[in-house]
C-alpha cells in the first residue's frame, strides 16, 4: 500500500507525526483536523484589535507586534530576501501582515519571515510555516497546514490540505483535500478536483487493483518535485509519484502514476 514515505522526503519535515508509517497516504485526511488541534499554537491574537480585516500593515517580530516605525523592502519571500527595517537594522524573521488581509478566527499561526498580502483571507485552524508567501486574493479555508517557503498565490483556494516545504501554487489554483509534496509546482489554473459527481466514496486504482479510500472528498497527492502545466485538472483520487510532469490543459484520470511519469 502506498504510504507517505513513497511520495515525500520527510527527513526535514516539521510535522512528521501527521503521517503514519506504512499507512495509506490518504488516511492523513482523517487525522488532519485533530493534528492541527494538538499542534496549533496561535500567534495572531493581538492582531484581532485591528479588526478581522486589518486596517493597517502590521509586523510581528519575536512576539512583539509593531504598527509603526518600520520600513518594508519587498523581495522574494521564499528566498528570505524580503526585509523589514527598523532604526536601520533588519528585523530577521519578521512576519508581515498587510492592511486589507482578513484573519477569520484566532486559531491561526503564521511563521517567521512569512508575508500575508492585502486581500488574502485566512480561516482557522491553519498553520503556515516560515518564509511563506500568501498572496493577494488567496483564500485559505481552514484545516490547512502550509510548510516553509511555500506560495499560496493570487486567487488560489486551499482547504483541508497540506503543502510540504517549498510547494508553490502561484496563480488561480484550487487545492481541496490534497497533499503537495516538497518543491511541487502547480501551473496557473491547476485544479485538484476533490468531489465525484456521483455520491459514492472515492476508489483508487493501483497496479490494476481498486482500493476503497472510504473518503467522499479526496483530491490529489503529488509527490516531491512533481509539476503540473497551466489549466490542468486532476480528477478525484489522483496519486502522482515523485517528479511527475502533467502537460498543460490535461485532465488526469484518478489512480496511481509512478515516479517520473509524464501525463500528456
Amino acid at each position: 500500500m502506498l504510504a507517505a514515505e513513497d511520495f515525500f522526503d520527510l527527513s526535514n519535515w516539521a510535522h512528521p507525526s501527521l503521517f503514519a508509517k506504512g499507512e495509506p497516504v490518504w488516511q492523513t485526511f482523517t487525522r488532519l483536523k485533530s493534528y492541527l488541534s494538538d499542534a496549533l499554537h496561535p500567534n495572531v491574537q493581538e492582531l484581532g484589535r485591528y479588526g478581522p480585516m486589518l486596517r493597517e500593515t502590521l509586523v510581528l517580530h519575536q512576539g512583539k507586534l509593531l504598527s509603526t516605525g518600520f520600513d518594508l523592502l519587498p523581495a522574494d519571500v521564499t528566498k528570505g530576501r524580503y526585509q523589514v527595517i527598523q532604526d536601520g537594522e533588519v528585523l530577521e524573521g519578521a512576519t508581515v501582515f498587510y492592511a486589507g488581509a482578513y484573519l477569520m478566527g484566532q486559531d491561526i499561526f503564521v511563521g517567521p519571515g512569512s508575508v500575508v498580502e492585502p486581500g488574502a483571507l485566512i480561516k482557522g485552524p491553519t498553520i503556515i510555516g516560515a518564509y511563506s508567501e500568501i498572496r493577494q486574493g488567496a483564500y485559505i479555508r481552514g484545516q490547512c497546514l502550509v510548510g516553509d517557503r511555500c506560495v499560496v498565490g493570487h486567487t488560489t483556494e486551499i482547504k483541508h490540505a497540506v503543502m510540504l516545504d517549498g510547494a508553490k501554487a502561484g496563480h488561480f489554483a484550487y487545492i481541496g483535500d490534497s497533499i503537495l509534496g516538497n518543491r511541487t509546482n502547480l501551473g496557473a489554473g491547476t485544479k485538484l478536483a476533490n468531489l465525484k459527481m456521483v455520491d459514492t466514496p472515492i476508489r483508487v486504482k493501483i497496479d490494476g487493483k481498486r482500493h476503497d479510500t472510504g473518503l467522499r472528498k479526496f483530491g490529489a497527492v503529488l509527490g516531491d518535485e512533481t509539476e503540473t502545466g497551466c489549466n490542468s485538472v486532476t480528477n478525484p483520487g489522483t496519486l502522482l509519484g515523485r517528479r511527475c510532469l502533467v502537460y498543460p490543459a490535461i485532465s488526469v484520470r484518478g489512480g496511481y502514476y509512478r515516479d517520473h511519469s509524464v501525463i500528456s
